[in-house]
């Protein structure tokens, strides 16, 4: 035990994740479908890996930031995500590059639920009813991400390569997804991948700034669990796939490429608050 205790924390649980992650996508390859519990072992794959990760090394899972810390981070990092939602969608609609259309979101919901309502009563249904599951698989990866990743490379390296290293990782666990299953808009997948890649690193910015100012990794969570809930549940629906569409919105449009590129920049700007903690 004491040498798996002196074993590199950030190297073991990279190697753990990997396995997982592997054989986890070995049926989403297999089926070229990304969902049901398929989706959520792949998510919880690098939270498991961490969890092994600190008790192999530490004798405890106490470290991963559980504490809930200032509530005004948590609450902005539930706000990013839908504010960021609002000016891209609302941008691309208003302008008239992709269309709007209620029906897309009060289908689904009637899909689900076998009645059909209007747009307010389907945006609730939708965040009651969706809510808790982005929430469990948002824990899973944040646990791994930002439970533990994001504070092992802020021990050895400036705030920007912490962000850029745990990004880019971040990025590589979504590749097979987007190339081999049904992780994508419908773009070219050149596109798709590079604009998801500019995406995800820009926002591990904006993660890895909260998670060490609030000592919490209940911001990641609540921070992916708000990107997947507007994103994915509610804005993508109450957008037509049509023309431009796979291009400027979804994860694999320019619009919050350039949106969580924007805010990457800002918390750079702000790396001083987080690097002398």
């Amino acid at each position: 035990m004491r040498g798996i205790q002196n074993i590199n924390k950030i190297t073991l649980f990279l190697a753990i994740t990997f396995v997982l992650v592997a054989v986890v996508y070995v049926p989403i390859i297999l089926t070229g479908a990304l969902e049901g519990l398929s989706t959520l072992a792949l998510m919880w794959s690098p939270g498991i890996a961490a969890l092994l990760t600190q008790w192999l090394t530490t004798r405890s899972v106490r470290g991963l930031g559980w504490r809930w810390g200032e509530t005004r981070y948590q609450v902005i990092s539930f706000l990013i995500p839908l504010l960021l939602c609002v000016v891209v969608y609302g941008l691309a609609w208003g302008v008239g590059l992709v269309p709007f259309t209620a029906a897309g979101l009060v289908a689904l919901v009637a899909e689900a639920t076998g009645r059909t309502m209007s747009l307010p009563l389907a945006l609730l249904v939708v965040l009651l009813g969706v809510l808790p599951g982005t929430l469990l698989g948002a824990m899973g990866e944040e646990i791994g991400w930002r439970g533990l990743l994001v504070p092992e490379l802020a021990k050895r390296y400036r705030f920007a390569m912490t962000a850029l290293v745990s990004g880019v990782i971040w990025v590589i666990f979504h590749v097979p997804a987007i190339l081999f299953a049904d992780y994508n808009s419908g773009a070219p997948l050149w596109y798709a991948l590079t604009m998801f890649a500019l995406m995800a690193i820009g926002a591990s910015f904006v993660f890895a700034w909260l998670r060490l100012k609030s000592g919490s990794l209940w911001t990641a969570v609540i921070l992916h669990t708000s990107h997947n809930l507007f994103v994915q549940g509610i804005f993508d629906p109450m957008t037509l796939d049509f023309g431009l569409t796979p291009y400027l919105t979804t994860e694999f449009g320019a619009g919050l490429a350039l949106a969580y590129g924007l805010l990457a920049f800002y918390f750079w700007r702000r790396r001083g608050e987080v690097e002398a903690i």
